[in-house]
């Protein structure tokens, strides 16, 4: 809890009104900025800059650049399902391949929402998600626990999809599962067009944190663990 006392000298009880009022406005301020669930992480290496800024209470609003074309439709999907305001800016070594980059932008982006999480107080923390698209059915479950760890059973049919190697894919999720501490399921129960496929692994993990990092209000100031830490 914060409070900050504002002082207007004068004997006025106007003046002194307004005094009380100054400083509660003020306190809910710190406490709301406090409270926000917002981070940003700035992740440079040899190989990469990546920039990451991350609202988990927004409205799926986005901007994100990554260079990569088809990694920066995926993302949008995920910002735009899941509700989380996403900025993302990414440089790699493409003139080598795209691997780096697509490595480092799920870290990146798993360190920020680990953040933006902070204790965890509140949260629901278990979802589910399937999602259809066309003739692809993908089930997605996750459990927002601290505890990373990636069940991939997704099979592609092509090797490339835009610029993208397939076997990339992959790679992005274990990424972000690692460095968001979060078990996640991913299953393609089955499909033909591998654009479908991935298109619904992403969509299948937005709508599942959508769901999981929602504040329950019922919890909203207990960790969801027995143990008292996720």
């Amino acid at each position: 809890m914060f409070y900050v006392e504002i002082y207007l000298i004068s004997s006025s009880p106007k003046v002194h009104f307004i005094a009380i009022f100054l400083n509660y406005l003020y306190t809910l301020l710190l406490q709301k900025s406090a409270m926000a669930r917002k981070a940003k992480v700035n992740r440079k290496t040899k190989e990469t800059s990546i920039n990451v800024e991350a609202n988990l209470d927004g409205n799926g609003s986005y901007k994100i650049d990554t260079k990569i074309g088809f990694l920066n439709h995926m993302l949008e999907q995920l910002s735009k399902h899941s509700l989380i305001d996403l900025k993302i800016a990414a440089k790699g070594d493409t003139h080598i391949d795209l691997h780096h980059t697509t490595e480092d932008t799920g870290i990146a982006i798993g360190e920020c929402i680990k953040k933006a999480l902070r204790s965890s107080k509140g949260i629901k923390r278990y979802s589910h998600a399937l999602i259809p698209m066309d003739e692809t059915l993908t089930r997605v479950t996750i459990d927002v626990s601290n505890r990373p760890y990636l069940i991939w059973k997704v099979k592609l049919k092509v090797e490339k999809l835009g610029e993208m190697d397939t076997e990339l894919f992959k790679e992005w999720f274990q990424a972000f599962s690692q460095a968001a501490g979060i078990t996640l399921h991913i299953e393609n129960i089955y499909g033909d067009n591998s654009h479908h496929i991935i298109e619904s692994c992403f969509k299948g993990l937005a709508r599942s944190l959508r769901e999981a990092i929602e504040i329950d209000k019922r919890i909203k100031n207990k960790v969801p663990s027995t143990k008292g830490v996720l």
